[in-house]
C-alpha cells in the first residue's frame, strides 16, 4: 500500500479540526438526521444565528456539509454516510478510557 504524503495528512487533520468542537459535532449528528435551516439548527444548538452559520461555513469548507437553496432559505445536509461509524469510534473510546480511569482508581 502506498504511504500517505504530508498533504494528505494535513487534509485529514483540516477535516479533524474543522469536527473539534462541541457546537459542530451536534450540527453534524442533527445533520445526519435530516436537512436543516440555519434557524432550525440555532434553536436545536443553543447559539446565535452569526455562529451558527460560521460554524457551517467552517463545516462547508472541509466538505462534511453542503447546502441547497430554497427560496430564501438554505438546507444544509451532512455529505458523507460515514460519521456514524466515526462518532461511535469516539464512544468506545470514551467509555474504555472511562473503564481505565475506573480501574485504576480500585
Amino acid at each position: 500500500m502506498k504511504e500517505k504524503t504530508r498533504k494528505q495528512y494535513e487534509a485529514r487533520a483540516k477535516i479533524a479540526k474543522a469536527m473539534a468542537h462541541p457546537s459542530r459535532l451536534l450540527m453534524l449528528d442533527l445533520l445526519q438526521k435530516q436537512e436543516m435551516c440555519v434557524g432550525d439548527l440555532t434553536e436545536q444548538v443553543g447559539a446565535d444565528q452569526s455562529t451558527v452559520s460560521k460554524h457551517l461555513a467552517i463545516l462547508k469548507e472541509v466538505g462534511l456539509v453542503d447546502a441547497r437553496k430554497e427560496g430564501a432559505l438554505s438546507y444544509y445536509r451532512v455529505t458523507c454516510g460515514c460519521l456514524d461509524g466515526f462518532f461511535s469510534c469516539m464512544e468506545t473510546v470514551l467509555l474504555s478510557d472511562l473503564k481505565g480511569r475506573q480501574n485504576s482508581l480500585k
